[in-house]
């Protein structure tokens, strides 16, 4: 069995660059609908920041925002320059990542995402979730699209199944 890092809690946010941060504002608060629920930060000239970030004479901008029970920070840098990255770059490439959304209808998601114009690399294969005869939902399905700047976001939709499993949704009291 393997070991965990001492007082390890959770993730507590994913971090992803962006060449636009009002453009990524765009498609996780207004799009997503992410909420915004700390004050926004940008830094220049920051010793610390750049000891803690490995640049020198960094300076950036940025927000966090929750997307359900995680936290994302979209952050632009002004310095050093950012080099320019090919938005359909393949999935094979180093430093390439994705972030995963569970949601409860993958259908109308993909829908709302082809209606924004965004990429998606396939469609869902909604036969893989069936109901059973006392109507519990049983599998998952998925899609893999693109951000307004080519960074990967899987959508999953996920019922009582053996090969993934997903997040239970928190109730309120």
């Amino acid at each position: 069995m393997a070991t965990t890092l001492a007082g390890v809690i959770s993730i507590q946010h994913i971090g992803v660059p962006v060449p636009d941060l009002a453009l990524a504002r765009r498609f996780y608060v207004d799009f997503l609908g992410a909420l915004e629920d700390v004050p926004p930060l940008e830094w220049a000239n920051n010793p610390f920041i750049d000891a803690a970030v490995g640049l020198k004479g960094s300076a950036a901008r940025q927000f966090f925002c929750r997307l359900g029970n995680v936290q994302s920070e979209a952050f632009e840098y002004s310095a050093p320059k950012q080099a320019v990255l090919d938005p359909r770059r393949g999935v094979r490439e180093y430093g390439y990542s994705h972030l995963a959304q569970q949601v409860e209808d993958v259908a109308a998601v993909h829908a709302r995402i082809l209606a924004e114009g965004l990429q998606v690399h396939a469609p869902p294969v909604m036969e893989a979730i069936t109901t059973d005869v006392d109507g519990v939902k049983h599998g998952y399905a998925g899609i893999y699209c693109r951000d307004y700047f080519g960074n990967v976001f899987e959508i999953l939709e996920i019922h009582e199944c053996a090969d993934i499993r997903g997040i239970e949704r928190q109730r309120s009291v």
